[in-house]
Formats: C-alpha cells, structure tokens, sequence
C-alpha cells in the first residue's frame, strides 16, 4: 500500500523487552511511492513493464492525515485463527493490526462502479464502515512446514514507533500472535517479503537494528530491491541494509522455489509428499518488485499469499480497478487479471494481506 509522509520522529517501543521490535533508530520520513521499473516474467506475471512507467503520486498535501490516528481507530476486534491446510503444509493466518483507512474507499478506488462496489459488499462486508469508511486488516501468513519449520510471509505494521505506526490505525501485535500459536521466531527459517511498504515490513527487525527471525533467509525480489536503491527509499536503511549486514538477505530473480529446492545460499529444505511445494512469483505493479506466494499440494490444492496485487474486494469484483497509489496502475490491472483468471483455473484460495476475512474462494 502507499501511505502519507510523516515527519520524523523518535520511536516508542513496547515495555515488554521480548516483544519490543522496531526499526533502528533514525529519521522515520515516510515514504515516496517506489519507482515503477521493469517487472521480470513468472505464471502470474503480466510481462514487462513499460519503459516509461512513472511512479504513482503523492497524495495531496490537503487530505494528509494528522500525526494521530484517526479517532475512530479502535482496539482489533477478535478473531478466531484462521488456518488452511495444502497438502503437507499448513498455512495460518495472524492479522497483525486492523482499522480504517485514511482515504474514502470511493476516493482510493475512484474507478469503480455501483454495480462493483454492490459485489464487493457480497464478498467482504465488513470492510464498508460509516461514511465511506475503508476498514482493512493488515495479515501475514506463517506456512507451518513437514519439522515444525514456518515460512512466513510479510512481518506487518509493526510496533508502536516503527515507520508504520505514524498512519496505521493501532501498532502491531505479531510477536504476540507467534507465541499464542506456539511459534517460536528461531523456528522460522524463511521470510518473504512480498514488497517493501511499510505495513509488510514492520517486525522484519528489532529495535536494535537485527533480523527478528535470526535463522531466516529474507527473500525479496531483485527488482524490488533495485527500484528501493534508485529511489533513494529510506526502507533501504530501515530493513535491507541491516539483513544484508547479518547475512541474512536473500535477493531473487524471478519464480523460485523455496521448498525442496536453495535460494542464493540458503539452506535446503524438504518439499513434502507428493511434490508439495512453496514458490515465490513475481506479481509487479503495486511495486516494481512485489512478489506473491503459491502454497502447492498438487492441482486444485492451492493457496495463494496475494500481498498487495489486491488490496480490497472491489478489486476482486473487477480486476481493472485500480488502486490510487499503485506505482504501475496498467501492470498492476494485467498482473491482477493473470492471478485471478489463474486462481479460478486451479480452484486456489485467495490468502488476502488487507481483506476483513483471510482466506477467499473465488466463484
């Protein structure tokens, strides 16, 4: 997602010493939208990006949000864990920080009609609240592995003080949700970042500048980390450059396996029965780099880690809809349109990051 500027400011971190993760100290400036470059192929990929792709606006100065959250940000409603098993693996949702949005959802979504937003409301009711208000969660997803071993996809908004924390609507509480399920962050053996906004980005470190999941390998796109560094991002200090300095970064270039097969020089891990299996794919245009996550127990069992190529059910209605702040809104609608067509082919189930209900099966 694109969110507002902030100035900087000095994090607050939780009391609790275990759970008191956040990004090394330094300016927090919020982010300029990454540059839209060239998207390499992959099974969900819509192809190339145009040469002259530009990245999407800032939002204008007059609707920026206060430093606050909004007032109608109240605690995270309950949720009971949400879990989908895909052949020998099994994938567990943990919704990190949920609330309204500070933009309309007519205002983010200006292209979509009466008849998309009346489908929408059928597929995720709860994500309309009062006066055009976008409510939206913000998940990961742990993939419990053959061992006890966990991929876990995106780290979320993070704590109190993290780069998120300055527009999201409460901090994060994915430590918490680990240990309440029994996840131990030594056991997670792989991160995937689907992209680098900071809402996916939030526990990826601790306050003291270290990967929060010392035995990870942290897979990003290659082309993800490439537009960051021409951009200039401050995600570069923030996340990449302390994974890179504790060796644990792990770039990659396009449809890659993760289970039963290496990534750069990680470890090799055991596929499963049956030719079960986890790949990364790249799925560009809400960045230049983002990337999603097929779960495979064979045809017609499958999940799909979306991250960002939809951020809300009306793009489920109609994949053509864009979403204000995509940096490459044509490649986004064609790599959404490609992921969508492909999930009904193969019967797949949606793992939504900012729907109000994880898991979706298309119709």
């Amino acid at each position: 997602m694109w969110h507002p500027p902030v100035r900087a400011r000095r994090p607050a971190y939780p009391v609790e010493e275990e759970v008191s993760m956040s990004y090394p100290q330094g300016s927090v400036n919020r982010r300029t939208l990454l540059l839209a470059a060239a998207a390499g192929g992959g099974v969900l990929t819509a192809g190339p990006a145009s040469a002259h792709a530009r990245p999407a606006p800032h939002r204008p100065a007059h609707a920026r949000p206060g430093p606050d959250r909004p007032a109608h940000a109240g605690p995270i409603r309950p949720e009971r864990p949400a879990v989908r098993s895909v052949g020998c693996f099994e994938v567990l949702a943990l919704r990190d920080a949920a609330g309204p949005f500070f933009l309309p959802y007519d205002e983010a979504f200006s292209g979509a009609s009466s008849n998309d937003w009346a489908a929408a409301r059928r597929i995720d009711p709860a994500a309309f609240g009062p006066d055009r208000t976008w409510q939206l969660d913000f998940r990961c997803y742990a993939i419990r592995r053959p061992g006890d071993r966990y991929t876990l996809v995106d780290t979320g908004v993070g704590p109190q003080g993290s780069p998120a924390s300055a527009w999201a609507p409460v901090p994060g509480v994915l430590p918490q949700l680990l240990a309440g399920n029994g996840i131990d962050v030594r056991r997670v053996d792989t991160v995937v970042l689907t992209h680098l906004h900071e809402d996916h980005a939030g526990w990826a470190v601790t306050a003291q500048g270290v990967p929060m999941f010392p035995n990870a390998r942290y897979v990003m796109q290659q082309r993800e980390l490439d537009a960051l560094e021409a951009d200039g991002s401050e995600m570069i200090g923030y996340v990449v450059r302390p994974l890179r300095e504790a060796g644990r970064l792990h770039p990659v270039d396009g449809t890659v396996v993760l289970s039963g097969d290496t990534v750069g020089a990680g470890p090799r891990t055991p596929a499963g029965r049956h030719g079960d299996r986890i790949r990364v794919v790249p799925t560009p245009g809400h960045t230049p780099g983002h990337q999603s996550v097929l779960v495979e127990g064979g045809r017609h069992d499958q999940v799909v880690v979306t991250g960002d190529v939809l951020v809300h059910a009306v793009q489920i209605a109609d994949p053509d809809v864009g979403y204000r702040y995509e940096a490459d809104q044509h490649l986004a609608r064609l790599t959404r349109r490609n992921l969508l067509d492909s999930a009904r082919r193969e019967r797949a189930v949606l793992a939504t990051a900012h729907l109000n209900r994880p898991f979706v099966e298309l119709r």
